[in-house]
């Protein structure tokens, strides 16, 4: 048995295969190297074909300009010297063409990205791409994604958004990674899913198809453990389930104080398969749609028609219960190609959420009009990320009436729509008496908004001491907020994952929090604390 110690992203345990996650391309000697010139050639074929479909689609979605991506990524695949290097490499060295094509890529980048000209700078970024998916056309289409037909769990270096939102979760008993941050969307992810996961634990590939255990709670991985072990933890599974039967109890109660107090208690989702987690663990609604994952499960921009109908499609699963999207909020460590959104030195706080939005309007407006159409079909809500002026919520809201004026026009139903803000940058708290005027609604976003309060990037794993959400500076930004929103007449919830600390919960109803939203197995265990909660109408005390 071997014992390794890492961070924990989930409470909870794992008892599994191990099933490795290799993302790097191997290489392998080849015998037959016209063979593997003959699959290059028909790869990059068939990737030209598919970048060929992906211009005139972006064309007829977000214009010439966005479009012409596409085009010079074709270009590029058919570029003499990239061609010729690929070629050598794999009569020269006899090897694999995924080999050849990943090494030529990766050097053919790392060139353009060195070089003066901003131009080739920027086109670093599209050979890396263009040379992706041939790779991905060579191991054979989704391959890249299976985790297999057994439940395992999953051992790699690092896992990006794109790649965990793309698994088959019904198969994920738990994730391990080397690489991470316990507060990366990855690790928001795991716990969204509620699969224990670990960061910080040196994986080999040498580890797959061996049995393990992973422990939430000490942030313990054991490979190949004893049967002693494996026994003690098939115990600790059965009494977790006994914990989950006990709060399933609470299913149809109310989330009311000891002094009668209301919460409204939401669910934060991915994915219209996360709806189902939502209901099960009974939420009041949905208080935060992360829609940018429709984005990332594609290879090109979600059509107005496939938005619509994912949209309509929770409305009605959640039968009148309120539904909050978050409009596109790519960017940071949601990188999504297609977007061409180029490097960055610092992405968390560059050109990310609201401002691509509103600096691409074809992309804003395509979401926008799929939202207004799916709010005929339920309670839809929608709330805007990264807000920093009143500027920026005033040109959202003008944007909304120009479309509702052409649906007008058209004869197409929308049904009530409340327009809120997420409160995620210290420059929205500051102005919050301002942007209360404005919208319908608040909903804090505490995940960005202790990295940019406290200056600690929450994707630098060696900042994970300093990220401290329950920071007496964060706490008073909420607090001030919540007093904004109030006097202002409108509702305040915390969206992000310190809605989900119970021994905050009573912190933040003394504040004026009015609604949590959390991911879905977090519902009952504060609809527990909620119940425990005695509060005094007249506090006035805000807990920092």
């Amino acid at each position: 048995m071997v014992t390794y110690v890492g961070k924990s992203i989930l409470k909870g345990i794992a008892v599994g295969k191990i099933l490795f996650y290799e993302k790097m391309v191997q290489r392998r000697s080849v015998e037959d190297a016209e063979h593997e010139l003959a699959r290059y050639e028909k790869a990059r074929e068939a990737a030209q074909a598919e970048l060929a479909q992906l211009y005139e689609r972006a064309l007829k979605e977000v214009g010439e300009l966005n479009a012409g991506i596409f085009d010079v990524q074709s270009m590029m695949l058919d570029d003499e010297d990239f061609n010729d290097a690929v070629r050598n490499m794999m009569e020269a060295q006899k090897v694999n063409a995924e080999y050849a094509v990943a090494v030529t890529g990766d050097n053919f980048a790392k060139m353009f990205s060195e070089m003066d000209d901003e131009y080739f700078k920027a086109r670093s970024a599209d050979i890396k791409d263009a040379s992706e998916r041939v790779v991905k056309l060579l191991h054979g289409k989704g391959e890249e994604w299976s985790i297999g037909d057994e439940p395992v769990i999953l051992a790699a270096k690092d896992l990006a958004p794109s790649e965990t939102v793309q698994m088959d979760k019904s198969k994920l008993l738990g994730f391990v990674t080397e690489l991470g941050s316990a507060n990366s969307h990855t690790a928001i992810l795991a716990r969204t899913m509620n699969i224990p996961a670990l960061i910080g634990v040196p994986v080999k590939p040498e580890m797959s198809g061996k049995m393990a255990v992973i422990d939430g709670e000490e942030g313990i991985f054991y490979v190949d453990p004893d049967e002693a072990t494996l026994a003690a933890y098939r115990e600790k599974l059965k009494e977790q389930e006994q914990k989950r039967k006990l709060l399933a109890e609470l299913k149809g109660k109310e989330n009311v104080t000891l002094s009668g107090r209301k919460i409204e208690l939401y669910a934060n989702i991915g994915s219209i398969g996360d709806t189902a987690r939502a209901l099960a663990n009974d939420a009041g609604g949905i208080g935060l749609f992360r829609s940018e994952f429709l984005y990332l499960e594609q290879s090109g921009y979600p059509t107005e028609d496939e938005q619509f109908k994912a949209y309509k499609t929770v409305a009605e699963t959640m039968a009148g219960k309120k539904v909050i999207i978050r409009t596109l909020d790519i960017g940071a460590d949601k990188q999504v190609d297609y977007f061409d959104l180029g490097k960055e030195d610092n992405p968390a706080m560059g050109f990310r959420a609201i401002r691509i939005c509103l600096a691409r309007p074809e992309i804003f407006k395509t979401q926008l009009r799929a939202i207004l159409r799916a709010s005929a079909y339920g309670n839809l809500a929608v709330m805007y990320p990264m807000i920093i002026s009143v500027d920026e919520v005033r040109r959202v809201k003008a944007m909304v009436e120009e479309i509702k004026k052409e649906m007008d026009g058209a004869g197409i139903p929308y049904g009530d729509f409340e327009q809120g803000i997420m409160i995620e940058t210290p420059a929205a708290v500051v102005i919050s008496d301002l942007l209360a005027k404005e919208v319908d609604f608040f909903s804090i976003g505490t995940n960005d908004l202790t990295q940019y309060t406290l200056a600690a990037d929450r994707q630098n794993d060696r900042l994970d001491d300093f990220y401290d959400p329950r920071h007496p500076a964060v706490l008073r930004l909420i607090a001030y907020v919540a007093e904004n929103a109030q006097k202002a007449g409108i509702r305040a919830g915390i969206c992000g994952e310190l809605a989900a600390d119970p021994s905050l919960t009573e912190v933040f109803l003394k504040m004026g929090i009015r609604e949590l939203s959390v991911s879905p197995s977090f519902l009952l265990p504060l609809r527990k604390r909620i119940r425990e909660i005695c509060l005094e109408e007249t506090e006035n005390d805000q807990g920092v």
